[in-house]
């Protein structure tokens, strides 16, 4: 088992920085135009020849009511017509990405986000999944991770049993806060009995896992109310937790200029509610995974961690990295072997694309050597706070120290600082460093400079 966080307010203040939160590397802020339909396509030619297994993505944008903090890619409407002819562009996508690929290649994962994806009706949700299972290998003996993202306020207990039926054996559930302070001044009144129904729905209906967002750093949070929340959720025992910072970032975000910049929570306030969420989840017997994540022991990621097989993807952590990454839908993200790409994230340049039967790629990155190098030593830092030089030497055939000379310097202030252990063949995040990991990953980034790092939320 890891050793527990270590909480460092000097570390905090020091190392607290804008940067990225590495689903990928290089990041999504790397995709440029260059990148097209045609290079998706050579992509998914290797994967069909490699016979990789895949992990799909599906993006519902559609929402019936906005939420003040939302940064995601999303469509607000009270009109549920505008899903059919999403689902008819979604569609032609699916048959035109599947036949370039072997119907032998499992659907290990699946995922739908949004938005909401229960926005579509039981009708349109059954459409979709016979449409995906006609065109993709998707299992049928429960054995695939198949998730859905729910909104508590958009669901019941006939929807659950629709999902289980339709084979998806995970829910994340939006909560965010339970405070109704909060939640009237972020535009998402849910109560905490909207949330258990659906929590018990799920067990009920054996779902495998659930999972819980909250945010912290919200307009009119406070430490004491965000205590309870934390408290409350706890008791609904929820597989794993996810508990993000909130980044008010209203110049990039439309829907953030409703939020009243004069009601969000001080700096102080926030590490106060995130020191408070540490402490309850972990005398709650919950680990900490990494960059906001908490689960169970007996949860397949904190078990991945432990054996060491745990990876990162678009879909944040994951057991399925070693999968290709199939995003389906507008501004989905795909990860095809050293490829990666974005479909159109406007919804109408993303329809009319596919009334063409032309995919709608509009930018992406094919990966360097030395990206596929930086990506691996990454990726071993955030999902198991240690590298081993040997094995990077090995891999990629270069000596650790002379690559990353120039970076040694920061490297060891961070070891004096006491982020790291940094010895002749190893780093190791020390306790006190885990939450600040991004930090030591921005040490090996390439990309990041001064102007690009203001993109990012800070680490904490």
């Amino acid at each position: 088992m890891l050793d527990v966080l270590r909480w460092d307010s000097d570390l905090i203040r020091r190392y607290d920085l804008a940067g990225p939160r590495y689903t990928s590397y290089p990041t999504a802020v790397q995709l440029h135009s260059e990148v097209g339909s045609f290079d998706l396509l050579h992509a998914l030619r290797d994967s069909r020849r490699a016979a990789r297994p895949l992990s799909i993505y599906v993006h519902v944008p559609f929402c019936a009511n906005i939420c003040y903090y939302c940064a995601c890619n999303k469509v607000i409407t009270k009109d549920r017509g505008r899903a059919a002819p999403y689902l008819q562009r979604l569609e032609q996508e699916i048959q035109l990405i599947a036949c370039h690929l072997d119907p032998k290649q499992t659907v290990e994962q699946l995922h739908f986000g949004g938005g909401t994806p229960t926005f579509l009706s039981h009708v349109e949700l059954r459409q979709l999944m016979a449409h995906l299972r006609q065109h993709f290998n998707l299992l049928d003996d429960d054995s695939g991770d198949y998730g859905i993202e729910i909104d508590p306020r958009e669901a019941d207990w006939s929807t659950m049993g629709l999902l289980r039926e339709l084979g998806f054996n995970r829910v994340s559930l939006g909560v965010q806060d339970l405070d109704p302070v909060v939640q009237r001044a972020i535009n998402r009144l849910q109560s905490l009995e909207q949330t258990r129904a659906i929590i018990e729905a799920a067990r009920t209906l054996q779902f495998r896992s659930i999972n819980l967002d909250l945010i912290y750093g919200l307009p009119k949070q406070t430490p004491e109310g965000f205590a309870r929340t934390v408290e409350e959720v706890i008791k609904l025992q929820p597989d794993r937790l996810s508990v993000f910072n909130y980044a008010h970032l209203p110049e990039r975000f439309m829907p953030q200029r409703r939020i009243d910049s004069n009601e969000l929570p001080a700096p102080a306030a926030k590490l106060e509610m995130l020191h408070n969420t540490i402490e309850q989840l972990t005398a709650a017997g919950y680990v900490y995974i990494g960059m906001d994540h908490f689960a169970l022991p007996d949860d397949e990621l904190a078990i991945a961690q432990e054996e060491s097989t745990l990876q990162r993807n678009f879909q944040g952590y994951t057991t399925h990295g070693h999968c290709d990454l199939i995003g389906l839908g507008v501004s989905a993200i795909s990860q095809i072997g050293d490829l990666y790409c974005q479909n159109s994230s406007d919804l109408n340049t993303y329809q009319d694309t596919l009334s063409t039967a032309q995919l709608a790629t509009s930018r992406g990155l094919i990966c360097s050597e030395d990206d596929r190098l930086r990506r691996a030593v990454i990726q071993q830092l955030i999902c198991h706070f240690e590298l081993d030089f040997a094995t990077i030497e090995r891999d990629f055939t270069i000596d650790f120290r002379g690559y990353f000379n120039d970076q040694w310097p920061a490297l060891q202030a961070m070891h004096k600082d006491g982020l790291i252990e940094l010895g002749n063949d190893s780093i190791k995040v020390l306790p006190a460093g885990r939450l600040l990991v991004r930090s030591v990953c921005m040490v090996f980034d390439a990309y990041l400079d001064l102007h690009n790092r203001q993109r990012f939320s800070r680490v904490i």
